[in-house]
């Protein structure tokens, strides 16, 4: 088949270490950017909600303002897909103790804060928008899953899509299976056509998997310490403006990806 040709005109990106996507190339480039606070910011959510919020809808409401903005779109015009492997791992670590010990003291409040949905909702919540909205979850492979999603919904409907992936440190017992490490999270908004505020084209070509690009520390500890990492090949390559990458979209579906800044 012929390639998915899509557009980005935003990105967004948080982690302990880098606090948006200019550090990202500001790394790559050899310099030392300043880590960011240790809560993502999360501007775009009002005062009250962003205190009772968890850490997965944090993380992922921050990568999703700054790709926005970065775009210049209306964040209430923007259909949405947002990715995660494991959703809110430290919720899902206290319900699975609390039912098994204690199965009438759940928090109906945290309960609603476990769905694979969470983040997805207090976005379109936050911002007022009532275009469609997806949840995308494909472990390892979420994010591109979630890009796959995300390509298809723009070519096919001929409008711009914003695309969030996000991942908390692992929990409990569970972390220990899962082996987060630390929280990631990323974001980018696709179009189908340049404009003004195209950043990069990219042409996604499916094949049958394989191993994915390699990355030079201290990328490479950081796509192992959190899936959602997995996009690290990507933001990279977007980031020095041009290159090819392969990525995970499920068992047995790669994405091979081209990339080229736009002026």
């Amino acid at each position: 088949m012929s390639a998915l040709r899509i557009h980005v005109d935003g990105m967004g990106l948080w982690s302990p270490q880098l606090g948006d996507f200019d550090a990202l190339r500001s790394l790559l480039d050899g310099g030392s950017p300043p880590p960011p606070p240790a809560r993502p910011a999360a501007a775009r959510m009002a005062p009250n909600e962003r205190r009772r919020a968890p850490e997965s809808v944090l993380l992922a409401v921050e990568v999703a303002g700054q790709a926005v903005a970065m775009s210049g779109r209306e964040a209430a015009s923007l259909a949405c897909v947002f990715a995660s492997s494991h959703g809110e791992q430290s919720i899902t670590d206290y319900m699975c103790a609390t039912l098994a010990h204690s199965p009438t003291e759940l928090s109906p409040t945290r309960f609603h804060n476990s769905v694979h949905n969470a983040p997805v909702g207090y976005w379109t919540i936050a911002v007022g928008c009532h275009e469609p909205s997806t949840a995308v979850c494909a472990h390892r492979a979420s994010f591109g899953a979630g890009l796959l999603e995300a390509a298809g919904q723009v070519l096919a409907e001929q409008r711009p899509v914003l695309l969030v992936c996000a991942d908390t440190a692992g929990s409990g017992p569970l972390g220990k299976v899962i082996g987060g490490e630390q929280p990631f999270a990323c974001a980018l908004v696709l179009a189908p056509a340049a404009s003004p505020a195209t950043r990069a084209r990219l042409d996604i070509q499916l094949n049958a998997g394989g191993e994915g690009t390699d990355l030079e520390p201290p990328l490479s500890g950081w796509r192992a310490g959190n899936a959602s990492a997995e996009a690290l090949p990507l933001l990279a390559m977007l980031a020095r403006g041009t290159g090819r990458c392969q990525l995970a979209a499920g068992p047995r579906l790669g994405l091979q990806i081209d990339t080229e800044a736009v002026a």
